[in-house]
Order: C-alpha cells, then sequence, then structure tokens
C-alpha cells in the first residue's frame, strides 16, 4: 500500500472516530425522557417506597402539575457525593453533582421544578430524578451544582419556594 493510500485511510478512521463519538453524546443527550414524554409512554415513577421503616406515597403526574412548597433545602453531602457518584438514582439514571439535579419524597419522578433561593431570589430549573432528602425539616436536596449556583453550597442550606414547571 503506497503511503498516499495509507494517509487517506488514516484520515477516513480519524472522520469514523469522530463521527461515532458524536453519535453518542447525541443518544445520552436524548435518553434523558421529559416528564412529559414519561408519562406519555407510561415511565413515570410514582410508586409508594419505604425509607428506615417509614412509607411514602408520591403524588400523581396530574397532582403535581400544579404543586408548589416553600421550605429548607440542602444539598448532597460529601459522604453522598463520595457513595453515590456515577450511582443511579432513584429514577435510573446516573447521579452526577456536577450538574443541576434534585431529590424530593413526593414529586413522581422525573420532574422539573424551578427552585428559587428566598434570601438571594436566585433560581434554576432542576430534574428531579431521585428521593430525600429524608430528614424533617427539608422539602428538597439538589445537587452541588445546583447548591453552588442558588448560592448556598457553602451555608448548606436555604429557605426556597419550588414550583413544578413540567407540562
Amino acid at each position: 500500500m503506497n503511503e498516499t493510500m495509507r494517509n487517506i485511510l488514516l484520515a477516513a478512521c480519524l472522520l469514523l472516530c469522530v463521527a461515532l463519538s458524536s453519535c453518542t453524546s447525541s443518544i445520552r443527550e436524548f435518553s434523558a425522557l421529559s416528564p412529559e414524554e414519561a408519562y406519555r409512554v407510561g415511565k413515570i415513577k410514582n410508586t409508594p417506597y419505604s425509607i428506615g421503616g417509614k412509607i411514602y406515597v408520591p403524588m400523581s403526574y396530574e397532582e403535581a402539575i400544579a404543586y408548589e412548597e416553600t421550605g429548607m433545602a440542602s444539598w448532597y453531602g460529601q459522604e453522598t457525593l463520595d457513595q453515590h457518584n456515577g450511582q443511579p438514582t432513584a429514577y435510573g439514571e446516573t447521579f452526577d453533582p456536577s450538574r443541576p439535579s434534585a431529590a424530593h419524597k413526593y414529586l413522581p419522578l422525573p420532574s422539573l421544578v424551578k427552585v428559587t433561593n428566598l434570601d438571594t431570589r436566585a433560581s434554576i430549573i432542576v430534574r428531579v430524578n431521585d428521593r430525600g432528602p429524608f430528614v424533617d425539616d427539608r422539602v428538597i436536596d439538589l445537587s452541588a451544582e445546583a447548591a453552588k449556583q442558588l448560592g448556598f453550597f457553602e451555608r448548606g442550606t436555604a429557605k426556597v419556594k419550588i414550583e413544578v414547571i413540567s407540562r
């Protein structure tokens, strides 16, 4: 094989690798169903579950449409990051502390919520794909990145307003 053919073959292989890597990221981006699509295809997770002997009964998709709540938010602690980084959430998605996400005891999975820090008025839209927090005075657990964007990462907690924006 002459050098020109070898260079052409090498260039074709490189282009193929680039094309395949682009396909992989596109597939990953579309693998997370929107709440509306999950509802349409029957992939909403809202079955009762038990943690520490207590039974939790999540809302139906319809009940959650206009849901709002005010209370204390926290973020997944360091021990949770160490234990769950790369592990599946309750909805089966990979937990990534560097991406905004949330855990809620009663919202159907997945849900999209707007979380507003009531002290700073900063807000963010996050995907609820996990269960928690299981601390009495907390209404939502946020990923480390979401807490940073809302301005309470260092403090650990903040008073927030949660508004479901799905549908």
